[in-house]
This record gives structure tokens, sequence and C-alpha cells, in this order.
């Protein structure tokens, strides 16, 4: 296998491109990736006879068409307008995924596809997330190197002269974690919080076949030139049990892994074959992988905390980074880095909708397992001691000893957030609060940022806190998170909504151009039709089953408080799916409102039934352990 082809460099020229695929036969398919505003990619097989015959086509985005209106472009391409070009960019790596089930005997290796990031264009204009990530990243360059010149010298970053920047780069990196499972078991939840809460699998280590998938993982990342750092096991999980045969079955534990940053449009696509390579190499050895951010309620979810950087390439050829002050012991940032955390903090409103756009999504941001719910930061108590505050939204990360490594973590995101579209909302929001920190010195910065709520500020909001050294969830009460910090949206519907509540902030999302009002619009209505789909066949049909499982248990020895439970667990079961000719059930109102488009209303109702839900599970499990 040593002699796969895994990687096409970004900006191979198109003769070297040729040459590398006719040596390399196995390669027998084409597949173009556009990333639609759902994060979904596209996936066909094109022969390589074809692609090679018509590669100028292929560049020039007329070889290959798609049905616009299968994917989500929600009201851009429609039925009756619904062609997408699919122009390829040569401008990021080009990945090999080799099918190990299907080999060319003759060459005695499995068959590739050269999977090609693309874009996707419709009308003329390009509308797929990677296209607004791309164009966001010239847009935000372009601003911050007339900024520079216009202000040469800046606070913290003293030992740089602003004329002197060539060039802005911009890095990412994302650490993904994901579930794993034997087929066709369920472990007890009790079980595995019990093993969570006694810290009984963090960092522990990995046996069986979890343990060679995971080792295939990391050597498998490297051959395509990701530079794993690490894969460990995570938070969740039991121990697993072993059969007659000595094999593990029972399989239930929770995964890391995390590699190297890249440039931002890079590091999404690398995230991208990253999934694919662990779902794939799981599924080799028997087991299955799920990325959903909360995939069991009450235990850790799947996080993908994912990390920003900002640097400046200077004529001389060396990279300096933009987030770290001339003196490390003496600041905790540059004004660039200072001014960067308040564009996201003061903005994070309109940027919330697109990391968290899925009941999933909202589901992992509860009090209580490490998944940020309010918007507020943690620098550190001094600069001479780094954060590593873990219940807060975006943390500054920071190594006294090497600047290139300080950059901030935003830690909501999970597996499934669309991460090219979240990195253009990161990007341009930060450019607004660069531009209202250039001028300002370290120590004003850090004033602003450390304000109390009720203090004035020349950025930030008055009756709102942004910074935090104290745990989040455990030094204030639910009243003081909300009152400081904000309250966090309980439905898609309610952060979905942000964007229209904040006009001013929505203005900084659509500066660029990129995040245009129609690319905005298009994604928030895929987001609430995939909400509301998801509610009525999957939400509530589960829910249903819970309520329809919650049967009465019949016994020779009943208690007054067996018949005491059992009355308010039938109480509940007919609010929420009991209708009659005078009142409707909570499903029923729930679907209407739905149906009807009163999305405030469904809002409300959504909330209800989860909580009734699970005021009947806790219920229902007291009263079966008190039978007999």
């Amino acid at each position: 296998m040593s002699d796969l082809l895994y990687v096409i460099p970004a900006d191979s020229k198109k003769e070297d491109v040729l040459e590398l695929l006719k040596t390399h036969p196995e390669i027998k398919f084409v597949s173009l990736v556009g990333i639609d505003l759902a994060g979904n990619d596209t996936d066909e097989k094109i022969p390589m006879s074809l692609f090679l015959k018509d590669i100028d086509d292929f560049y020039a985005g007329t070889a290959v068409q798609t049905d616009g209106s299968s994917v989500v472009l929600t009201g851009i391409a429609v039925l009756n307008n619904a062609k997408v070009d699919m122009p390829i960019d040569p401008s990021v790596n080009w990945f090999v995924d080799y099918n190990v089930e299907h080999y060319d005997e003759e060459l005695e290796k499995p068959v590739g596809t050269l999977r090609i990031p693309a874009f996707l264009i419709h009308e003329g204009k390009r509308v797929d997330s990677r296209a607004v990530l791309a164009e966001t990243l010239v847009h935000v360059k372009k601003e911050l190197l007339e900024l520079f010149k216009k202000h040469p010298k800046v606070s913290g970053l003293e030992h740089i002269d602003g004329a002197d920047i060539a060039d802005i780069l911009f890095t990412s990196a994302t650490e993904l974690e994901f579930w794993v499972k034997t087929p066709l078991v369920e472990a007890e939840i009790a079980e595995m919080s019990a093993s969570q809460v006694m810290q009984e699998q963090y960092w522990q280590r990995t046996r069986g076949a979890v343990r060679t998938a995971l080792e295939q993982c990391v050597l498998t990342m490297d051959q395509y030139g990701l530079g794993t750092e690490m894969g460990h096991k995570e938070v969740g999980g039991i121990k697993a049990h072993i059969d007659e045969a000595g094999n593990l079955t029972h399989v239930c534990e929770q995964i890391e892994i995390d590699w190297r940053f890249a440039d931002a449009l890079q590091a999404a696509d690398n995230e991208l074959l990253v999934r694919i390579l662990v779902k794939e190499i799981f599924r080799e050895n028997g087991l299955e992988v799920n990325f959903k951010a909360k995939p069991m309620i009450g235990l850790a979810g799947n996080g993908e905390h994912t990390h920003i950087g900002m640097a400046a390439k200077l004529k001389s050829g060396k990279i300096v980074n933009l987030f770290s002050p001339t003196k490390m012991d003496k600041d905790f940032m540059s004004a660039v880095g200072y001014g960067a955390i308040m564009g996201l903090l003061k903005n994070y409103e309109v940027v919330n909708p697109f990391v968290s756009a899925t009941n999933d999504s909202l589901n992992r941001l509860k009090p209580g397992f490490e998944a940020p719910v309010c918007i507020v930061t943690s620098l550190g108590h001094t600069p001479a001691i780094p954060s590593r505050n873990r219940t807060i939204l975006a943390g500054l990360v920071r190594d006294l000893n090497n600047p290139y490594a300080t950059r901030f973590e935003l830690r909501a995101c999970n597996p499934y957030t669309n991460t090219y579209i979240v990195l253009a909302a990161i990007y341009t929001v930060i450019l607004d609060g660069v531009r209202a920190a250039i001028t300002k010195t370290t120590d004003e910065l850090l004033a602003e940022l450390s304000k109390n709520a009720g203090e004035e500020g020349f950025y930030l909001e008055k009756d709102r806190a942004y910074r935090s050294e104290e745990d989040v969830f455990e030094d204030y009460t639910e009243e003081e998170r909300n009152r400081l910090f904000g309250a966090p949206p309980a439905t898609v519907w309610e952060n979905i909504n942000s964007i229209e509540n904040h006009p001013d902030k929505r203005a900084v999302l659509t500066s660029g151009g990129a995040l245009s009002d129609t690319i905005i619009n298009a994604f928030s209505a895929g987001a609430l039709l995939r909400w509301k789909t998801e509610i009525i066949s999957r939400i509530i049909p589960e829910n249903l089953d819970i309520v329809r499982g919650s049967k009465e248990i019949h016994s020779t020895y009943v208690t007054d408080q067996d018949s005491y439970t059992w009355n308010k667990i039938n109480n509940i079961r007919c609010y929420l799916a009991k209708d009659s000719i005078d009142e409707k059930s909570l499903f029923t109102l729930l679907i209407n409102s739905l149906n009807e488009g009163d999305y405030a209303t469904a809002s409300g109702l959504q909330v209800e039934m989860y909580d009734k839900v699970q005021e009947l599970k806790a219920l229902y499990v007291a009263y079966k352990k008190n039978m007999i």
C-alpha cells in the first residue's frame, strides 16, 4: 500500500496532475465535492477516462452539472431553475479515497476515487459553503492589510511594522469527538453515566477492535499528510465484555482524534476527509461510529472544538502570530487579539445560528457536561498563568514559550457543524472587532473585555459581561448567567431567529458580501425546514414510543405510593399524546403549529414537550424500581 497516491498537493499544475493520474491506474474514478449550505458533500463516480479527456472543461466548470434542488440550497436552486455548475478548486489538496473492499486484481491495489473539492455555481454566482469561506477570507485579508497600512504601529505588536506585512494567513484546526459501539448493542444509560461521573474512561487504554481501528486511523491520516497529533478515549463509555472466543462485545465508548492546523479552507476540507476515514476504518473493524452532537441524552455529547488563528507573513518571509503580544508575560494578547475575541463575543448571537442549527446540536449545549451555554471568555488570572477554563464559550489558548501557539478555541461546535460557514462567520465578526481595537492600547482593551455588566464600553454592550475566570456552571446561578452573559437559545427557531432580532449584528455578517442576505436566508430556511421535519417525523414518534412504553405494571402488592406515581405518569402520558374532542394533546398542538408556520408557538411547545418527556422518564424509572 506504500506505493498508493493519497494526495495531489494544492496548486499542482494541470500537466503534473495528468502525469500523476496516468501513473496510478488504480485511481479509476473522480468525484467532485461541493458543499451545500447544510454542510453535506456531493459524491459521484465519474470514470477517470472521461476526466482525463475533458480536464479543461472540469477546470472551467462546464463538465459537470447537478440538480441544485436536490441539495440544501433552499430558495436559491428551485425546481424550475435548479441547474448548478461545479468548477473544481485547484487551490487546495485533492485526496484519493480508496475502497479496500474493491481490489483491482491485476494491479493488486484497491480501487481509488479522486475527490476534488469544487464550488457550486447557480446563475453565475457561487452559492456553496466552500465559496462562502473562500470569498470571506479574501475580503477579510484585504481589509486587514488596509488597516495595517493605515495603522502600522499596533499596541502589543511593537515588534513588527504594519507596512512590512505582505500577507495575512488564516489558520484553523478542529478536534473530532465521536461515539463508537458494537452494532445492535444498547448499553444502559445509567451504567454509562456512573462511569462518566467516576471518570473511568478519559485517556484510558483502548483495547481490541477499538484500539486497532484508532491506530489505523492515526496511521492513515498521516498517509494523507494531515499530521495527526493524538487519538485517545474521551469521558464517555463503559467497559466492554469478553465473549467465549475472547472477543470484545458490548463496546460503547467515546473517542477523540486531533490533527494539525491548516489554512482555514483546507482545514474544513481536512475535517470532512477525517470523518470519512474514521467512519470507514471503524466499520471495517465491525464498529459503528456516531458523530451526532448528543447521541444519548444524559451522557457526554460529541464536541468539535474549533481553533481560530491569524498570522502575518512579512515581506522578509517571517511569520508572526497576530494574536500574540510582543511581551508574552506582560500582555495576554496584542490589540488584534483583543479585537478578535471581542468581535466574536459581541456578535455571537448571529454566529451561533450557524454553529448550532439542529435539534441535536442544542441538546448538547446544556449545563453540566462542559458544553458552553454562555457568551463569555476566559484569559487567565494573569498573563503569566494561561487559562484552561473549560466552562466558557471561547477561550484564549496560549503558551508563554511559543508565541505561534496563541489562538482562540470555540467550544460550541460539534462534528456536524458546517465548519465552512462557521469559519466564514467567525472571521467576519473578528474583523469587526479588530477595526474597533486597532487604535487602542492593550490596557484599554483588557479593561473593555473585563468590564462589569452595566458599565459603558467603547465597543462591547453595556448590560453584558464578557469575561469570567470562574466556573460558569458552579459559581453562577442560572439567573445570573442569563443576566450577565445572555440567555442561550432553547430551540433551533430561537437560535435562527436571533439573526432577525439583531439587525445591527446581521449587518456585520453581510458586510463582506460572501455571507449575503441570500445565503443567510437560504441557510435559515433550510435549517428551519429540517427542524420542523425532524420534530414531526422523528422526535414526536420517538417520544410517542416512550409514552406507549410507560405502561402500568400489575403486581400482587401495590402500595399507595405506586398508585400515586402511576396516576402522575398516566396524566403526563395523556397530556402529551391523548386527544379528546375538546382538547388536543401537546404532540398534536405542536404538529399543528409547525404545519401552520406558527414557529414561535411551536418553539415553546417543543421546550414543554422536552421537559414533560424527561419528567415522564424519571417518574417511570422510580415507579419500576418500587415494583416487586
